[in-house]
């Protein structure tokens, strides 16, 4: 194993920055095989996919570094209002019921998911795991709260069921190997959608129209940006989620003191919050004159910090750590198919786009974090159907995961 060699942040984002420059270099190339190659691996997989080998090969450090968290809370909702300032409520309203229909059949496959998996593994592999029952049905609740909610939900899991720390790392380790292996397949699934589309059957007109309207948009008020045009787009930016930042500080802490009970809906959680006024702020100005700063940029740069964030999400992934414990690795595979299936299966009976089983598997597992970058890699217009979607897993989260834990109880 290679020691750690950069590990001074600045250095990181250095090499992060310039590794996504390089990827997108090479997909603008004429050369043919180059051509080739960005045909089936969309840039967008490979700027995930590259920093997780560096975090394997200890070139860098996810578990050492900070910058996942500095992109999450900084560039993260600042990239959500930009994708926002353009975005029509009414044609994401025309999107219909089947992104509904979707998320929920995803919380579902992951409820009855962890039952399942707990019997076929402990039945078929009796000692692949190294844990007693009680302590495994547990472990594993808390990843049900991430992945049905988000991190507030396994922390309520965590003390619901009292786990102890030591397994609660162990089964943190499982959830984001395991949910960053699934990430990677749906954003390579986002390079060949048109495909996965016809063998759904599905119909995608309502999503191409947005994506269509809003690239019109684009067009239509396409401009040479100035000096200025930047600095405001920067300013709502960075001044919405400085703003988000100081309600969540204050509005979190609030709920938690003076009504607990409200925190198994995740209100008692700072991210939350900030996730929904930067989202509630770059809606509320795609109704004002600030919309025009699409054609100046706006979406482009919020996708550039939505690709450093996709970068930094890949470096906390050590494909390695499988091997430390196979066993709850092969239980969580095993869950996470039983997901998946279930969701394909439901997509071709009510020929659901791709689109739809992407956005509404990540975010139910993805949480607010990952469901724009995966609902982005369709088209960045599409962001906010993945933050809207993610929200309600976070009200859902406790209830689902609580009762994933007392089927698992059972079943164990």
């Amino acid at each position: 194993m290679i020691l750690t060699i950069l590990n001074n942040d600045a250095s990181v984002l250095g090499l992060l920055v310039v590794l996504l420059t390089i990827i997108f270099s090479l997909e603008k190339s004429s050369n043919k095989h180059v051509k080739n190659f960005f045909k089936y691996v969309p840039a967008l997989l490979l700027c995930y996919f590259i920093p997780s080998i560096f975090n394997s090969l200890g070139i860098i450090s996810g578990k050492e570094s900070d910058l996942y968290f500095i992109s999450s809370r900084y560039l993260l909702p600042s990239s959500l209002i930009l994708l926002t300032l353009s975005i029509d409520l009414e044609k994401i309203k025309n999107l219909g019921p089947k992104a509904l229909i979707m998320f929920l059949t995803g919380t579902f496959g992951i409820l009855i998911g962890g039952p399942l998996s707990l019997v076929i593994v402990t039945k078929i592999f009796p000692s692949a795991i190294p844990l007693s029952s009680e302590d495994l049905w547990r472990g594993l609740s808390t990843v049900a709260g991430s992945w049905i909610g988000g991190g507030a939900n396994q922390a309520a899991m965590k003390e619901m069921f009292e786990v102890n720390d030591e397994i609660f790392s162990s089964m943190i380790t499982v959830d984001v190997i395991v949910a960053n292996i699934w990430m990677g397949f749906l954003l390579y699934g986002a390079g060949i959608t048109k495909r996965l589309d016809n063998w759904l059957k599905a119909d995608s007109s309502s999503i191409d129209e947005l994506k269509n309207q809003l690239i019109q948009f684009k067009k239509k008020n396409q401009r040479i940006p100035s000096f200025l045009d930047l600095m405001v787009i920067c300013s709502i930016a960075f001044g919405i989620t400085g703003f988000s930042h100081l309600l969540a500080d204050n509005i979190a802490p609030f709920i938690q003191q003076n009504y607990p009970g409200l925190s198994k809906f995740s209100l008692n959680s700072k991210f939350f919050w900030l996730i929904i006024f930067s989202t509630t702020g770059g809606l509320l100005l795609s109704f004002t004159k600030f919309r025009k700063y699409e054609g100046a940029g706006a979406s482009t740069i919020g996708s550039i910090f939505l690709y450093i964030l996709v970068a930094t999400i890949g470096m906390k992934m050590n494909a390695l750590a499988i091997l430390d414990s196979p066993g709850v690795f092969l239980l969580g595979i095993i869950w996470m198919l039983v997901h998946v299936t279930l969701l394909l299966v439901v997509a071709k009976f009510i020929k659901a786009p791709f689109f739809f089983v992407a956005v509404g598997s990540q975010a139910n597992v993805g949480g607010a974090a990952s469901a724009p970058v995966v609902a982005s890699a369709f088209h960045p217009s599409l962001a906010p159907v993945g933050v809207l979607l993610a929200v309600l897993g976070y009200a859902l989260g406790t209830y689902a995961a609580w009762l994933c834990g007392i089927l698992m109880q059972f079943a164990s």
